[in-house]
């Protein structure tokens, strides 16, 4: 095998994992802040999908269906946690049942709306070529994913560590029955991340539509994929879901290019692996 086959291999592994990172960080942070699997969190990511689709279809705007989408989403998200979960307290088991039911309704509403057929997100054309570097290939929409990517986790990063809601959330995921103490308003911290959550979700559902298409199940495929790389970066961690997102990604790509017949041990063989040897993820906290 060549270089060429190594470095293409290697570019769409990171362009999957940042895919995979949008959809992560915000699963990765509810569970932080709110101590809860959101089970439904892939339903946020196909909703996010169809909402642009309609969008599309309605305006023929693209670039308009990415905001539009992952907003719509964000708001069902928050009706969501204040309607539903925030009346139940912290029981994990209930809440954990609660989202599973969601994640089936929010699916079968889907199949009822827009029909059972596999969509796809068509971007514009500037962003179907390939951009030549040194020689290789490259994908300008992988490219485009990559640099939406870098740019969310910078703003991430921002909010997380320069403003004074990154503190509350710091503080809330540290210890939240201390932060309350303090005076924190922990549930309008929750009310937030879960907000935040969708919207990353549904940004991913847009553009991921023209990546893996948009089709009722995706939810369920690409939900396991998320949990992975939680798991692997440590629940609450930006750094861990951007550094899990990455293994994830290129054990994914490598995976399926050079082991096809056991792609799905490779995809999951890291996460096996940190569970056995630091089960709180690679960033997590102890």
């Amino acid at each position: 095998m060549d270089a060429n086959f190594w470095i293409i291999q290697a570019f769409n592994g990171v362009s999957y994992g940042a895919l995979l990172f949008l959809l992560a960080s915000g699963l990765s942070l509810i569970f932080g802040v709110m101590r809860i699997v959101n089970l439904a969190h892939g339903s946020f990511f196909l909703l996010g999908g169809y909402v642009a689709l309609t969008v599309i279809w309605t305006t023929g705007s693209w670039l308009l269906a990415i905001p539009v989408a992952a907003l719509v989403v964000a708001v069902v998200g928050l009706l969501m946690e204040r309607v539903f979960l925030r009346p139940l307290g912290f029981d994990p088991l209930r809440q954990v049942l609660l989202t599973v039911g969601f994640a089936y309704l929010f699916q079968q509403a889907a199949l009822d709306i827009w029909g059972g057929d596999n969509l796809d997100i068509v971007p514009p054309a500037v962003l179907k070529d390939s951009t030549v570097v040194g020689g290789f290939y490259f994908p300008r929409y992988r490219m485009f994913m990559i640099g939406m990517a870098v740019a969310i986790g910078l703003m991430l990063w921002l909010v997380m560590e320069k403003t004074r809601m990154g503190a509350m959330i710091r503080a809330t995921v540290d210890d939240a029955e201390m932060a309350r103490g303090v005076g924190i308003d922990t549930s309008r911290v929750s009310m937030f991340i879960f907000a935040l959550g969708a919207f990353l979700a549904a940004l991913g559902g847009v553009i991921g539509g023209a990546f893996l298409g948009v089709y009722p199940g995706l939810d369920f495929a690409i939900l396991p994929i998320a949990f992975a790389v939680v798991i692997i970066g440590g629940m609450g961690s930006l750094t861990g879901a951007a550094v899990g997102s990455l293994i994830v990604g290129l054990a994914d790509n490598f995976g399926k290019a050079l082991f096809p017949e056991v792609s799905y041990f490779t995809l999951y063989a890291p996460m096996v692996l940190i569970l056995a040897l630091k089960p709180t993820g690679l960033f997590g906290r102890e």
